[in-house]
């Protein structure tokens, strides 16, 4: 029963199991984490995230071990973790929602330096979570700053 219950909460609720881009559906629950969670205040959001993250990282050691499989596809845990970091350098908005959905799978499936090494060296559900976090962050520091890129963007165009 315990074993059952770690799968399903490391499927995401089960979206581990959709036989196609189970990642993508790991990271629709967490998108609709944040969009259940807008009204509450940053503070309060920014500590539901750090708790999912260590909650991730003990479900997803664990399920690693149930699975029998490093960092099965099934365990989308870390998707809702990772998403959840990245919306936690912004306050909710429609714009914010899509596009933090957006650069988080690129920044995913991308695992740039050092997603990529968190992935293949930390052990269990550290190396599970490890570089999910990591792209939230930089797909966080990214969606932060976005607005102003555009910004800079505009006014260079308007400038030639």
């Amino acid at each position: 029963m315990f074993h059952k219950l770690i799968k399903f909460l490391a499927a995401g609720l089960g979206l581990g199991y959709v036989p196609f881009a189970p990642g993508t559906f790991g990271t629709i629950l967490g998108s609709l984490m944040f969009f259940l969670l807008k009204d509450v205040s940053h503070i309060y959001f920014i500590q539901i995230t750090v708790v999912v993250a260590i909650i991730s990282l003990v479900i997803a050691h664990l399920a690693e071990k149930s699975f029998g499989e490093k960092d099965c596809q099934k365990i989308v845990i870390d998707e809702v973790a990772g998403v959840l970091v990245c919306y936690a350098f912004v306050s909710y908005s429609l714009f914010n929602l899509v596009m933090g959905f957006i650069l988080f799978r690129l920044f995913d499936i991308a695992k740039i330096f050092p997603a990529r090494q968190a992935q293949d060296q930390l052990k269990g559900g550290l190396g599970v979570v490890g570089d999910d976090v990591i792209a939230g962050i930089q797909a966080g520091l990214l969606l932060y700053f976005l607005p102003n890129i555009f910004h800079w963007v505009q006014t260079l165009i308007q400038a030639l």
